[in-house]
């Protein structure tokens, strides 16, 4: 009769601590389920199976593996009482709980561990995302921070030098000068804002979020580069075929980054003052070639025989969109940087 009260207030007990002290809940558990079998041997059997099953179950999905075989060990000492109860209230001598007990608590582990082993490969998997979104977005940063300051950087040095010889001898051209390099400067430290902007965002709270930055440069812009390039003293004849509706973002910045650092290698390494820029978009394909006539392969940005970041930024930019990249001499001199980047295919 009082069976019931007793495991039921056992289990009860056990429910507040089981998730603080699963140990000390089954250890409840275990001795209401060994008064309440000598009160009522035969009636209580199943639920006594099954509390401590559930337990076993939980404390093996939420504790570890130390842990959880300590409360199996406890529920194979537990079957000793519990064998001399049952074989007291028993006129046959013996119950069937203690096999039953020993069965689920096995299978209640074993179900307990896979879920945990399953949630921890989960954690593993998600951290392992997490590292490699952490990596592609320092390996984006630094691609954009070379291409913006490669490029200011080596038209400023350029304009500096050109103005500096003629600084007695030809004022207004020196005075051109000192103008290239502001304005290059400036879209130098607007670019850097935009990126410091950007990521300083991202640490903001909702309600403290700055306006955002100005747009990223894309293949509109390509006619500035090319005004500003030419007052570096290299002409660039750029070549459009195809259609000129907007791009993606992603690929439309990459695009311009792509051309950019390729005629920054011309202007810093290639000693001619002219290249080609061919721009094709036909075929859900995107077509981007830039050549020159000058030394060719020496230091030109990082390729064949330099030692900088330029071709393998060219190159990631190309990889990540899924598109092919090549650079190399031309066989009659000169160096050429050819990209082709997929299109999304239109929405219908």
């Amino acid at each position: 009769m009082w069976g019931f009260p007793v495991l039921g207030c056992a289990l009860l007990a056990s429910a507040f601590l089981l998730r603080r002290r699963p140990l000390t809940a089954l250890a409840v558990v275990l001795g209401g389920s060994v008064a309440s079998m000598a009160l009522q041997p035969s009636a209580l059997q199943v639920v006594v199976v099954c509390a401590v099953g559930l337990e076993i179950c939980y404390i093996a999905v939420t504790r570890t593996r130390r842990v959880s075989l300590t409360g199996v060990a406890m529920v194979g000492v537990s079957l000793i009482p519990l064998l001399e109860v049952s074989s007291a209230g028993s006129p046959r001598g013996g119950g069937n709980v203690e096999p039953a007990m020993a069965l689920a608590t096995i299978i209640a582990w074993l179900i307990g561990h896979s879920i945990r082993q399953a949630q921890v490969q989960t954690e593993l998997v998600r951290a392992q995302a997490a590292a490699q979104t952490a990596m592609a977005e320092r390996l984006r940063i630094a691609r954009e921070l070379h291409d913006i300051v490669a490029h200011s950087i080596g038209i400023i040095a350029i304009q500096a030098g050109a103005g500096r010889r003629v600084f007695d001898a030809r004022p207004d051209e020196a005075r051109d000068a000192l103008a290239a390099i502001e304005a290059t400067s400036r879209e130098a430290l607007s670019g850097l804002r935009r990126m410091v902007t950007g990521l300083r965002r991202a640490d903001l709270e909702p309600g403290l979020r700055q306006a955002p930055p100005g747009p990223a440069p894309g293949l509109a812009a390509i006619e500035r580069l090319a005004a500003s390039t030419l007052e570096a003293g290299v002409k660039v004849d750029v070549d459009w075929h195809g259609s000129r509706e907007p791009l993606p973002a992603d690929i439309d910045l990459s695009a311009f980054r792509i051309i950019q650092e390729a005629v920054t290698n011309v202007v810093r390494h290639a000693g001619t003052g002219q290249c080609q820029v061919c721009i094709d978009r036909q075929d859900g394909e995107l077509s981007i070639e830039v050549t020159d006539s000058g030394r060719g392969g020496g230091g030109h940005g990082g390729g064949v025989a330099g030692t900088g970041y330029g071709i393998t930024g060219m190159h990631e930019r190309a990889a990540l969109l899924g598109g092919d990249f090549s650079a190399g001499q031309r066989t009659g001199g000169g160096f050429r940087v050819a990209v082709r980047l997929p299109l999304p295919a239109p929405a219908r």
